[in-house]
């Protein structure tokens, strides 16, 4: 997903110079699959043995640094706040690359969105910018850095967004599991999520050895947060159900990594889709997507489900179909909050 410092024309979800072909991980098409029977409740996440949650939560990605009129919309029980990035090839956290992680004014924006009892994740990475991982020394100044922006934010959930080059260099994914376990160790409530590119056919083998590689370094892996959007130009028909069958091909793939039951595979489960017009010509996602989307997110006990973003929750101004996408609308016709108030329920 992209840094909400970049130009509409840069891409969210994939890099740019892959839409033609989907995100930086590639599988075979697949077709949608009909829903199957519900799943039981959960009790457990991968790699985790948590409480279990009450129903699908709703967490959209926010701009950590600039307010949208429509980010309450559905009531959020938790904001992911988009995005923490090194500073250039140093090993500073700072909000989208540039602003400080001490920022008066992102404490103040933190402090509004929570003070009605809602939560907030800290995301770092995306597709734009530098991800700590590839600029840090070692895993200790990695996880001091992960740390810090964590402490500012007040948070205790980590998202980790991990696509592109970064996905695929392994130097970087070994560094960044230790650096989380080690994180882990000092802060023993820290939930960690993984954000990763999928396709109708689920996680590509990049993603994998990701999750592998955290696993094998003892992560507690609360979520693995599905990316179901910029699938490729062979995708061009129902957004929704596309979404439900790289569900459920991930599912099959997060049991076998994890060794967990379907219950609790389906509960270490998230969502994310990007509304509206996508990167990728010919992907569209609509409102009656996102219905779609969480009803099977009810039906299989899929921990919660989120959106990108919260400041394209609206229709465009000019009331027409944007050539690319646009970061502050969502370029079909909606009421604002129209894509919370479905993701929601």
């Amino acid at each position: 997903m992209r840094s909400y410092r970049k130009p509409a024309a840069v891409g969210l979800g994939c890099l740019i110079a892959l839409v033609t072909t989907g995100c930086s991980e590639q599988a075979e098409p697949a077709e949608p699959v009909d829903r199957a029977r519900p799943a039981p409740s959960a009790t457990a996440a991968p790699g985790t043995s948590p409480p279990a949650r009450a129903g699908t939560a709703y967490a959209p990605y926010v701009s950590a640094t600039d307010a949208a009129g429509t980010e309450s919309a559905g009531s959020p029980t938790t904001y992911n706040l988009a995005f923490v990035l090194a500073a250039g090839d140093d090993c500073t956290p700072r909000w989208d690359g540039g602003r400080a992680i001490g920022d008066s004014a992102v404490k103040s924006r933190i402090a509004r969105l929570t003070k009605n009892g809602g939560q907030v994740r800290v995301s770092f990475g995306g597709a734009s910018g530098k991800e700590l991982a590839a600029v840090c020394d070692s895993a200790t100044e990695l996880a001091a850095a992960y740390g810090a922006a964590l402490d500012a934010a007040g948070a205790t959930r980590a998202d980790f967004d991990v696509e592109g080059d970064e996905l695929a260099d392994s130097a970087s994914v070994a560094l960044r599991s230790k650096a989380i376990a080690l994180l882990q160790k000092e802060r023993t409530d820290l939930e960690v999520s993984f954000t990763l590119p999928v396709m109708p056919s689920g996680l590509g083998e990049d993603s994998l050895a990701l999750l592998g590689s955290a696993d094998d370094n003892g992560v507690q892996v609360t979520t693995v947060n599905l990316m179901t959007m910029n699938y490729g130009t062979s995708f061009d028909g129902d957004m929704g159900g596309y979404a439900r069958a790289a569900a459920r091909a991930a599912h099959t793939q997060l049991k076998k990594v994890f060794g967990t039951s379907d219950a609790a595979a389906w509960q270490g489960m998230a969502l994310t889709s990007m509304i509206g017009v996508n990167d990728v010509d010919g992907e569209t996602f609509t409102l009656a997507d996102a219905a779609e989307v969480r009803a099977f997110a009810e039906e299989k006990g899929i921990g919660w489900v989120s959106m990108w973003s919260a400041a394209r929750d609206r229709q465009c101004a000019d009331d027409s179909k944007p050539a690319r996408p646009a970061t502050d609308c969502s370029g079909v016709r909606q009421s604002p909050g129209a894509f919370g108030e479905a993701f929601a329920g």
